[in-house]
Formats: structure tokens, sequence, C-alpha cells
């Protein structure tokens, strides 16, 4: 199985102090950095091949554990497109981001089982079943459809779909700090059901399916560990203390 793990996200003032680096993924939360965590849950849910995108830091701290470090740009969208062609394309990708403290392999290797093969994949966790893990914890989700779900931090990608969800994760990823502007790429339809409160994950699936030409399917029940990610200072101080 092949994997990435991006590991370039930075963070500053009071957040780089407490944790005395700029590079969120080396972060320590449970003794051990958020990246050694990933990559940990990666290795024993399967992946053989596993490459992780990052800088000197990163390099120094996993390039014993991993089989590629690829340099990190400046630009997040450029990052996006080297996690997405870490390799050959021909096989299937587990994308996954480096802030998710309580992932495990057992969890990891449940949603992996969960997706087709020939399909994208997110998990999706329902924000009753994350309370209950993280009670107190900041906070986290969505409502869609009258819907209240957490998005997690890993990805499945399957063969051959690189080229075809590079643009559209691109623009979104441009777009990521703005609702409106998320909105508006899902084409005019979705868009009004997006004002009206009425989109639903069912919708989001098709238009994606749509846009991309391939399944996509959100993988509900998934696990809360791999909902709950690390954006803030009061998340991390979280995890912290729950570690």
């Amino acid at each position: 199985m092949y994997g990435v793990i991006t590991a370039g996200a930075r963070v500053n003032g009071e957040f780089a102090r407490r944790i005395g680096t700029p590079v969120k993924a080396l972060a320590l939360v449970g003794g051990r950095t958020l990246l050694a965590a990933s990559i940990d849950a990666a290795r024993r849910a399967g992946v053989t091949h596993l490459a992780v995108v990052g800088g000197n830091g990163v390099r120094e701290a996993c390039a014993q554990s991993v089989d590629a470090v690829i340099e990190e740009s400046e630009s997040g969208a450029v990052n996006l497109q080297r996690a997405l062609h870490a390799w050959n394309g021909a096989e299937p990708l587990l994308y996954m981001t480096s802030d998710l403290p309580f992932i495990g392999a057992a969890v990891l290797r449940e949603f992996i089982d969960a997706v087709p093969r020939d399909a994208l994949g997110l998990p999706l966790t329902a924000c009753a079943d994350f309370e209950r893990r993280f009670p107190g914890a900041p906070p986290f989700g969505v409502e869609i459809g009258g819907e209240r779900v957490v998005n997690g931090g890993v990805f499945w990608i399957p063969a051959g779909a690189a080229p075809a969800l590079e643009k559209l994760a691109i623009q979104f990823f441009g777009a990521r700090k703005s609702l409106t502007r998320m909105a508006l790429l899902l084409g005019p339809a979705l868009c009004l059901q997006f004002a009206l409160r009425r989109l639903t994950i069912a919708a989001l699936e098709k238009q994606a399916r749509r846009r991309l030409g391939i399944p996509a399917v959100a993988v509900r029940g998934a696990s809360p560990d791999l909902a709950y990610d690390i954006d803030t200072l009061d998340e991390y101080l979280y995890a912290e203390k729950r570690a």
C-alpha cells in the first residue's frame, strides 16, 4: 500500500513557543511527535511505501522511518500537488495529515477497509460520537443537511485519480478560509442548496463524482480518533492533557 503524509504546516506566536518549534508536525503529544504518530499508524495499518512532504526539520525527524521525504514548498497548494504525485499514481494512495494526535493503526485500517477500492474516500464522524470521545474539547464539526459531523484527516485516493483530483483540491485549498468561496466551487445548484441550508452529504458525493469522474464516498461512523486534528493552541493543549 502507498501512502503520503503532509507535514509542512507552520504555527507561530504562543503556539510555537509552547511546542518549541514552528513546525506543527514536530509538536510532542504523549511523548512522541504528531508526525511520528501518523507514521506509526500508517506503517502498522499496512502502508509499505510511505512518503512525507516537509522541510529540513521534518527530514531529520523521519528520514529513517519513511521511504521518501519530498521537499516542501512555501505554498500549501504546491505541497498538496507534491503529495498527490508522491508515487507513480498507478496504485491507490492513502493521504494523511500530520496533526492527528490520537490516530491509531486499528481505526485507520477500519477506514481503509470500508472504502471501495475505486472510490475517493473521506471518513466522517457524528458530532455526538466525537463529543463522547472528547468531552470538553474545543468545538469541532459542521452541520450539513441536518447532520452535525466532523470530517477526518485521512483520504483514500483511488489509482489514477490524482490528476483529476489535483485541480479541484487546489481550488478548495485556496478557498478553504471562506465558506462562501468554497460553496461557489460546488456549482450553482449546490451553492443554492448551501445558501438555503439544504445541502446534504449525498449531494456532495454526487457532485464530486460528476466533477472528478470517479465515485466519492463519505465513510460514516468513522472513529473520532481520525477526526481530532490540531489547528490551534487550545486544541493542542486539550490533546496534551488527554494523551
